[in-house]
């Protein structure tokens, strides 16, 4: 084995190793002191703060028990889930973030690779997979391209859309089929409490001009919501520019036969993709459409059906298009029926069946279509308020590709009302997108010959619930890939070719830890590393993306309610990548949150620093954005 890095993590050592990789002069003890340190210093502040804050700083609401529907088969509080999975409220962070992006950036585990700013194009990998391996719903509908990944992210819905961003850390194809191999993202839609009318604009350097609005009417039991935003920028570097138009319908209403809720969105992109894809001032342009519907028939069984129209434009030369283009056409159709049973009072099982069926009509890679249906069942079981145990697997057949089964076993077990032992194994697959198969231009090739992607995932881990609302997480984590699919080349003259990587191994760790410093404040801490190692390769071969992960990240997000309903959120980003220089990102928002008018501002790259999430994309400097919300009409009381 050819070690990617100068320390290989051993089967029995991953704290060790991934302690071993920080900057010289930080010791593990040293670390551990200083976690102590702060938080003794937390309950300190607790204990001698006053009974009751200062009337003009309002305190942080604490949120109520926290329910996921991400990594479960049924909704169920967090503290029940034997995964590792993190919740993001978007409603209440949604003045001080400009873009989905934002709220991703708070998960160290996360590796967001942005081209170009307010996901004009971004891609998210995890867990020292590829970008190709983490999957992306919306509501639990897969937005997954079989075009290629990095369109995965190109989601037609505005921020105000969302309820919550969740996110699974590590496998979840026995949950979810193909793609899930280094974690999930959910972004979880909402039902609009009140009859509202909002309207929001900003302006910024780099020529960004910003505008949105929601509506929603709430009566009985229909609720209906309209949402667009407008995101433009002339950019900061030449054929940097983009135009991002995104309009959504959210409908809730509920019957004899239970809740119904329709989703429909679309979204307009047209951006300069310069150094995107090679030394070419190239430029593309995509539309998505989508609709989503989701049907309850009584308590225990749903059913879901779900249409994806995606179109890519993409010219390579922008001031010569007639030289290379290509344009890709692509729908997808999905639909499911889900049930559950109960067994006994606290043993439950869970089964149902899935359907897919994607076409491509491509000038690049032709006409293709993907058929594939799945069926899976899970047994999940909780005793003595202590112990829980799941056993899942999923059949996922293909017309064209060889079917995967995919097992998945987990438990957890609270050693008091404070500490939580948990443990998964996972099988975990990818197959191939139309990319990867057929692709060509003149930098890259494709290969119809690619094999599936193959993992499995071991992780364990253990809960700390402290008094305060303290609360800590450890989760240590070994991925094992076959087949991994990168592109690759052997002179720097050559095409990248895809191709397969026999081998390829991650061992990391991931933690984190939240605390209210009081009543009006909260900061959150998480810090993930990893080592990787694969199978010899020939010298001088080069890998296009499977070897840009992360060796460490560190995320310090801190929020604070302050006086005259000023509400503050500032986040520090440390990020080594593999082969890439250390950098730091330093953000800080402001807005106020009360009354009908909310004026923002915000400051990104703080400290103007130079930095490519994606090799040789260049990403832009300090920026600012300022504005104003208004909320033209509330029933809220």
């Amino acid at each position: 084995m050819l070690p990617l890095m100068s320390i290989r993590i051993g089967a029995l050592t991953p704290f060790n190793s991934a302690f071993r990789r920080l900057r010289p002069g930080i010791s593990p003890c040293a670390l551990a002191c200083a976690l102590l340190i702060l938080g003794q210093n937390i309950h300190a502040q607790q204990e001698g703060a006053p009974a009751t804050p200062p009337k003009e700083t309002p305190p942080v609401t604490q949120p109520k028990q926290t329910i996921v529907v991400t990594g479960v088969y049924e909704p169920l509080p967090l503290g029940e889930v034997d995964r590792p999975i993190i919740q993001i409220d978007v409603p209440s962070n949604a003045l001080v973030s400009n873009s989905l992006e934002d709220f991703l950036r708070l998960d160290s585990s996360i590796d967001l690779q942005e081209r170009g700013v307010n996901g004009t194009q971004a891609d998210v990998a995890m867990r020292g997979g590829t970008f190709e391996q983490t999957l992306i719903l919306v509501d639990g509908f897969r937005m997954n391209d079989m075009q290629t990944g990095h369109h995965d992210m190109d989601l037609p819905f505005p921020v105000d859309s969302f309820s919550d961003v969740e996110v699974l850390h590590g496998a979840g194809s026995a949950l979810y089929g193909s793609d899930a191999v280094g974690g999930v993202i959910n972004f979880i839609t909402h039902a609009p409490p009140v009859t509202e009318l909002t309207v929001r604009g900003g302006i910024g350097n780099f020529g960004v001009n910003q505008e949105s609005g929601a509506g929603s009417v709430v009566d009985g039991r229909l609720s209906e919501e309209l949402i667009f935003a407008r995101d433009y920028s002339s950019g900061f570097t030449t054929d940097r520019d983009y135009r991002d138009l995104a309009l959504t319908s959210l409908t809730d209403f509920s019957t004899g036969l239970g809740n119904s809720e329709l989703v429909v969105a679309h979204n307009d992109r047209p951006f300069g993709a310069n150094q995107f894809y090679g030394p070419y001032d190239s430029w593309e342009h995509t539309n998505t459409y989508f609709v989503g519907a989701k049907q309850d028939l009584g308590k225990n069984t749903q059913i879901s059906f779900a249409y994806r129209h995606h179109h890519d434009r993409f010219v390579l030369l922008r001031e010569d298009p007639l030289v290379y283009q290509n344009l890709h056409s692509l729908q997808s159709f999905q639909a499911a029926i889900r049930r559950r049973q109960g067994i006994s009072g606290n043993t439950h099982l869970f089964y149902g069946a899935e359907g897919y069926d994607d076409s491509i009509h491509s000038s690049n890679l032709g006409d293709h279509t993907r058929g594939r249906v799945a069926a899976y069942a899970a047994l999940d079981t909780r005793a003595w308020n202590r112990f829980s145990f799941n056993l899942a697997a999923r059949e996922e057949a293909y017309r064209t590709v060889q079917g995967e089964f995919s097992p998945s076993v987990s438990a957890g077990y609270w050693l008091n009302s404070h500490f939580k032992f948990r443990g998964n194994i996972s099988h975990a697959f990818r197959v191939p997108t139309m990319t990867d198969l057929y692709y060509h231009d003149p930098t890259s090739l494709g290969n119809p010959d690619l094999r599936p992607e193959r993992a499995w995932d071991f992780e364990t881990g253990m809960e700390w619930n402290a008094p305060h609302h303290l609360h800590g997480d450890v989760t240590v984590f070994r991925l094992r890939e076959q087949d991994v699919i990168d592109y690759m080349r052997d002179s720097p003259t050559a095409l990248w070719q895809a191709t397969n990587i026999d081998r390829l191994h991650f061992d990391g760790i991931e933690s984190s830890m939240k605390a209210p410093l009081s009543r009006s404040q909260e900061i959150d801490l998480s810090y993930t590393a990893m080592h990787g190692y694969h199978d010899p390769m020939a010298p001088g071969v080069e890998s296009e993306y499977a070897f840009w992960y992360p060796a460490q990240s560190a995320v310090v997000s801190y929020r604070a309610q302050l006086p005259y309903g000023i509400l503050a959120r500032s986040r520090v980003g440390v990020l080594d990548r593999y082969e890439y220089k250390t950098y730091g990102l330093w953000d800080i928002y402001l807005a106020r949150n009360t009354g009908r008018i909310h004026p923002f501002v915000q400051l990104t790259n703080l400290t103007n620093t130079s930095y490519q999430e994606v090799q040789m994309v260049s990403m832009p400097g300090r920026a600012i954005v300022a504005g104003v919300e208004v909320v033209v009409f509330s029933g809220k009381k």
